[in-house]
């Protein structure tokens, strides 16, 4: 199907890599193609590991959690890690209900077992406070409905699964080579985009363009799907972590705090836009589609 010219589309660029994140803080899956759904991309975020309370846990208390890789095979998510035998879940599998908070939101889960449960511990109970020795993985509801921020999508109602706040995020390779960059300059190495944790990656438009776009129109062979941004992606620590060695260091964080403040969100730090999926449930996003979409600013 050849692209329809979308209404004051003065942004014309391509979707260079599509990501997920399986299990909440874990590392992350580059996929060629997957599906749009109306929480986001297929499989992200739907499994969250969290502590005795139900409390969902992430890298900002446990940095090991980059280490673990989840993978696809045979309708199982692998999950691999140091020194660890891979752990293997149907991926409709479930066990018990289990209600557990994300952020502010408590939600319908289910906790995925014993095994699950052990797996996590042992590999990262023995570098975590004693509070969060004891952890369980969840799978979200799909029956559950978790609003996105009211306030950020206009009054729409969208939903999210375990993601922080918005079902996709939304950054470009122009806005991590203008950080590298930076970090050049200041004499520090390079990073990868892995640290920022973007769904879609867009290419051929200028750094942080992103920012200032409105619904984008991704021409796929079945129709348009449209995403559309709302809100800029404030930035905690994670992005100073090492997804390889799940070391820290802050140059990154300090090399964004001089350049990517922002007023909309009360000065903080941002990269990336969170977003929401308005139109394509069910269409298949593929590295190379043709993005349209206007400025706003």
């Amino acid at each position: 199907m050849s692209a329809t010219p979308t209404p004051t589309a003065d942004v014309q660029a391509t979707i260079d890599q599509l990501w997920i994140y399986p299990v909440k803080s874990c590392a992350g899956v580059s996929l060629p193609e997957v599906e749009l759904t109306g929480t986001g991309l297929a499989y992200d975020r739907s499994w969250m590991v969290v502590d005795s309370e139900g409390e969902g846990v992430t890298q900002r208390e446990l940095p090991r959690m980059a280490l673990i890789q989840p993978s696809f095979r045979l309708g199982q998510l692998v999950l691999r890690a140091p020194g660890m035998l891979a752990l293997h879940l149907a991926l409709d599998a479930a066990e018990a209900p289990l209600r557990v908070r994300v952020w502010d939101d408590v939600v319908q889960a289910y906790d995925m077992g014993d095994v699950a449960a052990q797996w996590f511990g042992d590999f990262l109970g023995p570098h975590a406070p004693p509070a969060l020795k004891r952890l369980r993985l969840a799978r979200f509801d799909p029956e559950a409905r978790r609003l996105c921020s009211l306030k950020w999508t206009g009054g729409r109602e969208s939903i999210t699964q375990f993601a922080d706040g918005f079902g996709l995020l939304v950054s470009s390779t122009a806005s991590l080579d203008l950080l590298n960059q930076r970090l050049a300059a200041a004499g520090h190495a390079p990073v990868d985009g892995r640290r920022f944790r973007a769904n879609i990656v867009l290419a051929g438009v200028q750094a942080h363009d992103e920012d200032r776009v409105g619904p984008l129109h991704i021409h796929t062979e079945a129709g348009d799907a449209v995403v559309e941004p709302v809100k800029p992606c404030a930035r905690c620590p994670m992005p100073d972590i090492d997804p390889d060695h799940a070391t820290t260091s802050h140059a990154v964080g300090d090399t964004l705090q001089a350049y990517r403040q922002d007023a909309r969100v009360n000065g903080a730090v941002t990269f990336g836009m969170n977003a929401i999926v308005t139109q394509g449930d069910g269409l298949m996003l593929r590295a190379g589609q043709h993005v349209q979409a206007g400025w706003i600013f």
